[in-house]
């Protein structure tokens, strides 16, 4: 599998993915959440597989990535943010280049918790907006993440409080470990795109 670099508009590091077929489909995903919650292990999950549990948490990068969902090709570009968005503007910028969105939280982070109905609500505000790269009338398709369940001894946040959110939210929650498995996170990936192209 091929790897380039090459910068981007927001001005990171975008890591390029390919497989070596063309794609019937291209879908943007930004992923959100607080610092240190998982998302850049969430995004190198389901790329490569594996898990890698240390990132500098500075970084933002751009992943693409190829697979096969229900026999379409479907290119994914995966923005990684770093979790800590001092520049409005920019975060606005993001939001805008994104056809759907993945808000994380760490179940052992309650803090982390309680910022994902603020990141919701600047989405949906956000992208409604004349601005936006698909201005819609339809609320931007969204999935809540919780991570790292595998650390049932420092969990902080129940999963009733997670579908009690994502249900008053009207928004689809999966509860995950990206240390242990593939299948869950990929699971996020594939829902959110059935929602992306239901709305194109």
């Amino acid at each position: 599998m091929d790897k380039e670099t090459m910068s981007t508009n927001f001005g990171l590091s975008r890591t390029l993915k390919k497989t070596g077929s063309l794609p019937s489909r291209t879908v943007r995903i930004v992923i959100l959440g607080q610092a240190a919650v998982g998302k850049t292990a969430m995004a190198v999950r389901f790329i490569t597989r594996r898990f890698i549990g240390e990132y500098d948490p500075t970084l933002e990068t751009i992943y693409r990535h190829e697979m096969s969902i229900g026999g379409d090709v479907v290119h994914f570009e995966i923005l990684d943010t770093a979790g800590q968005e001092e520049d409005a503007l920019l975060i606005e910028e993001k939001i805008k280049w994104g056809d759907g969105f993945v808000i994380v939280y760490s179940v052992t982070d309650r803090c982390s918790f309680d910022e994902v109905m603020r990141l919701c609500f600047l989405v949906n505000h956000i992208h409604s907006s004349s601005g936006a790269r698909k201005c819609s009338p339809e609320p931007p398709p969204i999935v809540i993440v919780a991570n790292k369940k595998d650390l049932e001894f420092d969990r902080m946040v129940s999963t009733e409080d997670g579908e009690g959110l994502s249900q008053g939210l009207k928004l689809p929650f999966h509860e995950i470990s990206v240390r242990d498995g593939w299948e869950e996170t990929a699971a996020v990936f594939s829902v959110l795109y059935g929602d992306v192209i239901q709305q194109t």
